[in-house]
């Protein structure tokens, strides 16, 4: 059973690239879960165009690719014909649980707890003051992630050489090393210019509360 406790979009915004969604890919599955969630049960190419500015021909591509990635299916229920989700929603409520084990593992590390204690007393060395809390769990996130105490040490070297001095400056030296290392493994980046420049403001609609308040 699919769990309600997590948040669909939340889950989706944070694992997308990981799952190798193309933005395109990404738009297409927030309107048709925005339609099921209108009633539309049968999702088409017909029905996305009505509410995208894809062309219906790369939509229908689309949804042609999400049904072979095992993200998107068509299925009979009660004797009718509707489209699903449920398949992608599965693999995230997956990888969330994968996570929470994985960041239980690192916790109990002394080489995690290590890494975490190295570059948050390199930042209040190097930036010159004591770290808030949120920049503490920021730093936290991107070594649980996977990135070496070193690497994140070097991101904030990237940033003070060009004048910024914030978390904020350090996560986009970040991802602009991300987006190179997929340059050179995939000849391409999944990141492209024009989801670029529309990301945070795609976040901000999609984004909703991850864990549900009881009175919900």
């Amino acid at each position: 059973m699919i769990s309600e406790a997590i948040d669909f979009k939340f889950l989706l915004i944070e694992n997308y690239r990981k799952l190798k969604i193309k933005e395109n890919e990404l738009a297409t599955i927030f309107v048709i879960d925005h339609l099921i969630s209108q009633g539309n049960k049968f999702v088409t190419a017909d029905l996305l165009a009505l509410k995208m500015n894809l062309d219906i021909k790369d939509i229908d591509k689309i949804l042609a690719n999400l049904i072979t990635k095992g993200y998107f299916e068509y299925k009979t229920r009660n004797k009718k014909t509707v489209g699903s989700l449920d398949p992608l929603k599965k693999k995230l409520y997956k990888e969330f649980q994968m996570n929470l084990n994985r960041e239980e593992e690192e916790e109990s590390s002394e080489q995690f707890k290590n890494d975490i204690e190295k570059a948050n007393s390199t930042f209040e060395e190097l930036l010159e003051r004591s770290l808030s809390p949120v920049e503490k769990t920021r730093i936290h996130e991107w070594i649980s992630s996977g990135y070496t105490a070193d690497k994140v040490i070097d991101a904030l070297k990237e940033a003070l050489n060009n004048g910024k001095k914030s978390i904020r400056s350090v996560e986009k030296v970040l991802f602009t090393w991300a987006q190179s290392d997929d340059l050179m493994s995939d000849g391409h980046t999944s990141l492209s210019s024009e989801w670029d420049k529309n990301l945070e403001e795609t976040i901000k609609i999609a984004k909703t509360p991850w864990i549900k308040k009881p009175n919900d």
